[in-house]
């Protein structure tokens, strides 16, 4: 090839140009027709376009608008009014044209008075659009489905037959607009009118540095979403809510997994032991509490990472805590019994030379460097310390008697020192074996100690997943209990982290208080995630979620993998994709890997 033979011109110059047939023209292998809107509604009070962007129909969409001189203009409409009056008042009335010849005098006395009174302007549009398909029988069935997705929106369309090229030439970035098209559309509008005309209102979201999430169900865009990205949202939670099998749990673990290989330290709650293979996929920790277990956690463990440096109240943060686990041991507490509460727990450490001065908390050892060493849990008190000490006063003695499956029952696992280390950037807390009363212990004791974690370090990304949050925010939990959740979600944004909830009992996280905790997370998520739910569930949703009709009528029929996603302030419906690696690790390698879609 001799070097500026071939100009820019002839790269992108299609290969051939096929103008025989009036009806569409054949470029490279695609077959384009187009059609000119000629006619809309007198008013219109919707976006025209928008129903036609959002479908998944290739196509390309050209508007032209040309101001008129209004001097002009109000001087032809003043003619033309004075012509048609005397028509009308001269006239048979019972002429069959008479209706519309005064819609036409109305019309013209209307837009003289906008452009007079109002200072409106006057412009002529043009809308074009260009459908192209790889077959023939394709473009028909896509040029009757825009037809009749116009008409509903209130515009009259008219083919470009024997004006298939000008119609091409028209939807290419050229800003030329063929005379031959523009005497069949010329349509006048005002300023106002415009409004109308806006293309820009398709639903996307594609943050630059985001994960992929899926594709948007009306027009298959990408959804790609950062919702680390402070500038954009105003936190990193998420609320994710589905009804059984639609699909919450399979997108929990997407996340987990993308995210893991983004280097997101993530902790999850696990009270249904979901997320076992994924664990050992991720090489993750694993940790179970239960009868059958070797692994202990002690509800009285104070940690150095409960309280940011600088700061101070070991103890009392401790304590706050602690009065929240025993509401769910022994019931709601009336603020007499916690006063009591309190007064045992402070002896209990006291004993372990453990009190409101934080260097309590610190113990000399000469072999260290630094001089000072934290307490570890073996330093802690145990339950059966609290058992011990209540048993000694008569006002606390019924206390005691909650206690005896925790220190020689059914549960006396949670009355050992701590011997797990959370080192690990996945962690998964498996509850499953506390059984459906007692899963709100476990899940209350991770939460305090994943927390903690979450403080540790501010500039690393972390995430906390609270499966089953009912449980938590629910009428089996507490004021406190949940109150500690609530603050978890208001304040997880300072320290890196994201907070994401999970459920599929709507009612239960409405239950407790009127729903102000299941509200306050609500609205503390910057992204929530609806997928199918029942009719009743959605009824309680749209009271403290700000749905339209048409998204009630949407989620109660999203299929199994499809949500409708709140991020920030666009609302978009989304079909979660994945691929067979990932489908293979997050549903076990014996599933079938045929399908690259969720």
């Amino acid at each position: 090839m001799i070097e500026g033979s071939i100009s820019d011109k002839d790269r992108i110059a299609p290969t051939y140009i096929n103008l025989e047939n009036p009806k569409y023209i054949e470029i490279d292998n695609l077959y384009y027709g187009g059609l000119m809107v000629v006619n809309y509604y007198r008013e219109q009070t919707d976006i025209l376009l928008k129903t036609l962007i959002e479908t998944n129909i290739n196509m390309n969409v050209s508007i032209f608008y040309e101001k008129q001189d209004s001097y002009k203009t109000i001087k032809d409409l003043t003619y033309h009014i004075g012509n048609v009056g005397v028509e009308l008042k001269e006239s048979n009335q019972n002429r069959q044209d008479i209706d519309i010849v005064a819609f036409a005098y109305n019309d013209a006395k209307y837009i003289r008075k906008e452009i007079q009174v109002n200072n409106e302007d006057i412009y002529f549009l043009y809308i074009y659009i260009n459908v192209y398909a790889e077959e023939i029988k394709e473009l028909e069935y896509f040029l009757n489905k825009i037809e009749g997705i116009a008409q509903s929106k209130g515009m009259q369309t008219r083919r470009a037959n024997f004006r298939q090229e000008e119609m091409f030439m028209a939807c290419l970035p050229l800003a030329e607009n063929p005379s031959i098209l523009k005497e069949a559309s010329k349509r006048n509008i005002l300023t106002n009118g415009l409004i109308a005309t806006y293309p820009f209102i398709s639903s996307t979201i594609f943050d630059e540095e985001g994960i992929f999430i899926g594709t948007n169900i009306y027009n298959n865009s990408l959804v790609f979403i950062d919702r680390y990205n402070t500038n954009q949202y105003k936190n990193a939670n998420i609320c994710i809510f589905g009804t059984s099998g639609a699909g919450k749990s399979f997108y929990t673990k997407l996340l987990i997994l993308r995210y893991k290989l983004l280097g997101v330290v993530q902790y999850i709650i696990d009270p249904e032991r979901e997320y076992s293979n994924l664990c050992k996929e991720l090489k993750g920790t694993q940790i179970k509490i239960g009868p059958n277990s070797n692994t202990y956690i002690n509800i009285f463990d104070i940690r150095k990472e409960s309280i940011e440096e600088g700061e101070s109240g070991y103890l009392a943060t401790k304590i706050g805590k602690l009065i929240g686990f025993f509401n769910l041991v022994f019931g709601e507490l009336n603020e007499e019994e916690k006063a009591l509460i309190e007064e045992k727990l402070i002896e209990v450490y006291q004993r372990k030379n453990i009190t409101f001065n934080d260097d309590s908390l610190y113990k000399t050892n000469e072999e260290k460097i630094l001089g000072k060493e934290f307490k570890t849990s073996k330093d802690m008190p145990l339950l059966e310390d609290l058992y011990d000490v209540l048993g000694r006063d008569e006002k606390t003695k019924r206390f005691k008697t909650k206690l005896i499956p925790f220190v020689k029952g059914s549960m006396k696992f949670f009355n050992h020192p701590t011997n797990i280390a959370l080192d690990n950037d996945l962690i998964i807390a498996d509850v499953y074996d506390l059984g459906e009363e007692n899963l709100k212990y476990g899940m209350y004791l991770f939460t305090d100690i994943f927390w903690d974690k979450i403080k540790e370090n501010r500039e690393e990304k972390k995430a906390i997943y609270l499966d089953e949050i009912w449980r938590l925010i629910g009428v089996t939990s507490n004021k406190e209990v949940a109150s500690f959740i609530y603050k978890i979600f208001k304040t997880i944004r300072k320290y890196g982290g994201s907070s994401v909830a999970i459920t599929q009992d709507i009612s239960d996280i409405f239950s407790l208080e009127g729903g102000i905790y299941g509200k306050s997370i609500l609205n503390n998520s910057s992204i929530k995630t609806f997928f199918a739910l029942e009719e009743e569930n959605i009824k309680i949703l749209s009271e403290f979620a700000n749905l339209s009709e048409k998204e009630k009528v949407e989620i109660k029929s999203l299929k199994r993998g499809e949500c409708l996603m709140f991020v920030g302030e666009n609302h978009i419906l989304t079909k979660i994709e994945c691929s067979k690696i990932e489908k293979a690790i997050l549903e076990g390698e014996n599933h079938e890997k045929n399908n690259n879609s969720y």
